[in-house]
Parts: structure tokens; C-alpha cells; sequence
């Protein structure tokens, strides 16, 4: 019997926002929303940079 491949998409960016900002959380106790709206709005010293997807 043959073996199906089954195709993935890349994960949106909100989603990679949101483990980003889960995974913080979990570290610094801090919200996850309050996280993820920090990374949202890019400020700081290192808004020039993107993440990568």
C-alpha cells in the first residue's frame, strides 16, 4: 500500500506572534496578550527587524 503525502502550510504569522508571545509568557509570567501586543506594535530599538517567516 502506498503511503499518502499529505501537504502543510506554513504557519500564518499571527500564529507565530502568538507562540512567540505564549512562550515568553510562560517564562516572565507576563500576559500573553500584553506580549503579543508588544510584538504587534514593533517599538523599541529593534523595529527596523521583521521576524523571519
Amino acid at each position: 500500500m502506498k503511503a499518502t503525502k499529505k501537504t502543510t502550510s506554513a504557519p500564518s504569522k499571527k500564529r507565530i506572534l502568538r507562540a512567540i508571545a505564549s512562550s515568553t509568557a510562560i517564562e516572565t509570567g507576563q500576559s500573553i496578550n500584553v506580549i503579543e501586543a508588544k510584538l504587534k506594535a514593533q517599538t523599541g530599538k529593534f523595529k527596523h527587524l521583521s521576524l523571519a517567516v
